[in-house]
Parts: structure tokens; C-alpha cells; sequence
């Protein structure tokens, strides 16, 4: 088998399926592996046990998937068309805020859909040799996939710990086929983040403490998403309307200047949750949430935590919004404590910011 036609074959047929760059790495992530042990140790990932849960099978693809040799990495770009300009949301308190990944059809399908049809292509070209063992991932296993992406050649890991491709930014979503494929590797890409410190300060809870280091336990995305219980009072004030996810580190960030819309309809804003009334949203019930989430990554977190997100965003709402106070108001008697709990809050925010305390 020439493996070095295969590899420019197997790019070329990615970049067919819709994935914006494909490259391929080997398996040492000792460099990472240190980094996510000292992120562990000084336990940045808050409540998400699941990162320490698999030890070094997450550092180490030959642990997790016997016999892999090397990394098929994948890059998607989502930014998503149509949708109303992230800084306007962020301007208007009676919106509410989305971070831009999860206005449409939930990545994981998506890419899950391509990588597949991907497999099945390489498979074909490997022909009499016979069957390979492989295994795809799409944000679905313990996987250190920004590390294998930057070791792949698809870009660098900036400052604000996300991926970022030298010629369309940081709006994009990562898959890997883990293989036994003896594949030429291509060359890592080197940081150009230079002095610029842009996403470190429009932190709105300040998560990233340092270049290259963020503390979860102050990340909103975190905050509205994997942390289950109630949010820590302190920082309530600080999420302002964003109710589901972050992007402020990407926003300010001068390397998505280049970033240009997707041609995936499958990312194409839903619903109108680019820019959603928070009144309106608190009014959901139940199975109006599951309706307006199907199909979306926003229906993990459940209606119960998106309600508490949603109520936090009302509280932080301009002083004395009557909207606000009466969609809170008719939260009051929710079944849920969690929800009661953040509705009390927010009305009792509404009243100290009316009152100027």
C-alpha cells in the first residue's frame, strides 16, 4: 500500500464530505498529558469527574483503542449563517445569549454522520489488505482532541485554550478516526497568538488565569452547562444573558477576522434561538423545551437547567424590567427547587439593581 497516496486520498475525500482540513498525527501526548495532570491536580474541572475518571486512556489513544498507531483529525467550521451578530445579543439584557455552536443541529450527529462515511471510503481503497481497526470519535470519549488537532497540523491551541486555524479562526468542531494505519504524519502548527491577551481579558468571570490555563469552575460555558446544581451566587451577576455556553473568547479574537460563515445547513440557526426573549423562554414548558431542542446540543442539559440559566439572565436584566419581573413572577410556585431557588434570586436581584444597592 503506498500509505503517502492514501493520506493525500484521505484528505481530499474529507474535504469532499464538507470538513474543512484533515490531518494526521502519531499518538505521543506526553506534552498534553502533563498539562491536563497539573489542570486535574489543581481541580480546574470543577464537578466533571468524567476528566479524571479515565486516567492516562485519555492521553495515551493506544490505551484506549488497543493498536492505534496513528490519528485521523478532523476540522468542521460552524459559524453559523444568517444568525443576528453575537455582540448585538450581548448588547440587549431581554435577550438571551446561545453560544453560536448550538443554534443548530447538534454537532455530534453531524460529524458523526461525515467520519463514518469517511471510514467507509478508506476502507474501499485498502481493498485485499482486509479490514483495519479503527474507532470514531466526535466528542464522545475520553479523547484530547485540540492536542491531536494542533499535533495534526490543523491549527494551534490559543490562549484561551481553543483551537485556532491560521486561516478561519477558532469556529469549529474536531473529530478523530483512531487507526492502526502506519500514515505519514504531517508537521504540528506553531502558536501565533503572539502578545495578544485580548481573550484573557474579555473573560466576563475571568476562567482564564493565565495563557493557556482556564479554571472550569469559573467558565460560564461550564457553568451553563456542565454544572448540574446551583450556580455559585458570586458569579451569577457575571453571566449577564448568556444562558447556554460563552463565546466572549472568541469574539474579541483578532484570528476570526477570517472567519467566514458555514455552508452547513445543518448549522443554520433554529427556532430563533439566535436572539430568543428570555420572557418568552421562561414561559417554556416542558415539552415546548423538548420541541425547540430537538435535534439540538442544548437539549443535554434539561429543562430544569436551562430554566435556572434563564432566570439568572432575568435577574441580570436592566433595572426594573417589568417583562423580566412578571415572567420570574410566574415562576415563583415552579415545581422544582433548583428553578425556585434562581427565580427567588433574580427577583430579589431585580429589586437591589431598582433600587441602586
Amino acid at each position: 500500500m503506498d500509505w503517502v497516496r492514501l493520506a493525500a486520498d484521505i484528505k481530499a475525500w474529507g474535504q469532499a464530505l464538507g470538513f474543512q482540513q484533515i490531518g494526521i498525527t502519531d499518538t505521543d501526548l506526553s506534552e498534553a498529558e502533563l498539562h491536563l495532570q497539573n489542570w486535574l491536580a489543581a481541580s480546574c474541572h470543577g464537578e466533571m469527574g468524567y476528566m479524571a475518571r479515565h486516567g492516562t486512556r485519555r492521553s495515551r489513544p493506544a490505551e484506549l483503542v488497543p493498536g492505534t498507531v496513528r490519528v485521523i483529525s478532523a476540522r468542521m467550521d460552524y459559524f453559523p449563517p444568517n444568525a443576528i451578530d453575537a455582540k448585538q445579543v450581548l448588547a440587549k439584557p431581554s435577550l438571551g445569549y446561545i453560544s453560536r455552536y448550538a443554534l443548530g443541529r447538534d454537532y455530534h450527529k453531524v460529524l458523526r454522520r461525515r467520519l463514518d462515511q469517511l471510514e467507509k471510503r478508506i476502507t474501499f481503497a485498502i481493498g485485499p489488505i482486509g479490514l483495519f481497526g479503527y474507532r470514531i470519535f466526535t466528542d464522545s470519549a475520553p479523547v484530547l482532541e485540540k492536542a491531536l488537532a494542533e499535533k495534526a497540523g490543523l491549527g494551534w491551541i490559543g490562549k484561551h485554550t481553543n483551537l485556532i486555524a491560521r486561516k478561519t479562526g477558532s469556529w469549529c468542531f474536531l473529530g478523530e478516526i483512531y487507526t492502526e494505519l502506519p500514515l505519514p504524519s504531517d508537521a504540528p502548527e506553531s502558536s501565533h497568538c503572539g502578545r495578544c491577551t485580548r481573550c484573557i481579558e474579555a473573560c466576563p468571570t475571568r476562567a482564564i488565569t493565565a495563557p493557556y490555563q482556564i479554571d472550569a469552575r469559573r467558565c460560564i460555558s461550564y457553568l451553563t452547562i456542565e454544572l448540574r446544581g446551583s450556580l455559585p451566587e458570586e458569579l451569577r451577576p457575571l453571566l449577564g444573558n448568556r444562558i447556554y455556553g460563552c463565546d466572549d473568547c472568541q469574539l474579541v479574537c483578532p484570528w476570526n477576522g477570517f472567519a467566514r460563515p458555514t455552508s452547513e445547513s445543518d448549522f443554520t440557526p433554529r427556532h430563533g434561538l439566535d436572539a430568543p426573549r428570555l420572557a418568552l423562554l421562561m414561559a417554556w414548558s416542558e415539552a415546548e423545551f423538548l420541541a425547540r431542542t430537538e435535534g439540538s446540543a442544548i437539549r443535554r442539559i434539561g429543562y430544569e437547567q436551562f430554566l435556572r440559566n434563564v432566570a439568572v439572565a432575568l435577574g441580570n436584566a436592566s433595572p426594573g424590567d417589568i417583562e423580566a419581573i412578571m415572567a420570574l413572577g410566574r415562576q415563583v410556585e415552579h415545581t422544582s427547587a433548583l428553578v425556585r431557588e434562581h427565580v427567588a434570586w433574580a427577583l430579589n436581584r431585580q429589586d437591589t439593581i431598582r433600587i441602586g444597592l
